[in-house]
């Protein structure tokens, strides 16, 4: 079941939906749109091979930046924080888009669900367009649709992004 906004404002109540900070115009009909915060990981260009299942120098493939706002470059990927703090309970999942507008920029995410129990700052991949978009902190950039499962799910998320705060590189010790 999709979680409309009459549902969206009961569960934050409930806080079984958590969003920290919570602004005036987050909640939309059917979802709720957070921010961009102030972090952005660049991947860098190299041909360093990143060993997706064992230990890496994360300073050869991403540089971290801070700031008010950021330039996507054409076809560059990048992982973008949220400025909000999100946590789900045991029955609620989100999945999470570009805004429509943000979209029509040519800025791409790829599928992606915050798990039921999710914790923590959201960093998503974005990929640029075909020409360099400027984003700015604190613009709504990301809508969660909200879904309820039938029951609490049985395995909340408790994965290695539990709690994360900030924009996070993959972790990707024990991936086998």
């Amino acid at each position: 079941m999709i979680l409309g906004d009459r549902d969206l404002k009961y569960f934050l109540a409930q806080k079984r939906i958590v969003v920290e900070p919570l602004s005036d115009n987050t909640i939309h009909e059917n979802g709720m749109d957070l921010r961009v915060g102030n972090e952005i990981l660049r991947m860098k260009e190299t041909n360093t091979v990143f060993d997706a299942s064992g230990e890496n120098n994360f300073d050869e493939f991403f540089k971290k930046e801070t700031g008010d706002s950021f330039i996507i470059n054409p076809y560059e990927h990048v992982l973008l924080v949220t400025k909000e703090y999100v946590k789900l309970s045991d029955e609620i999942i989100a999945f999470a888009n570009l805004k429509s507008s943000v979209a029509r920029m040519g800025l791409f995410i790829p599928p992606t669900i915050i798990d039921a129990g999710f914790e923590g700052d959201i960093t998503i991949e974005v990929v640029g367009s075909r020409f360099p978009v400027r984003i700015k902190k604190d613009m709504r950039f990301l809508h969660l649709v909200f879904a309820r499962t039938l029951t609490p799910v049985e395995n909340p998320y408790k994965g290695k992004y539990l709690g994360q705060r900030g924009v996070t590189m993959p972790k990707t010790i024990n991936m086998l």
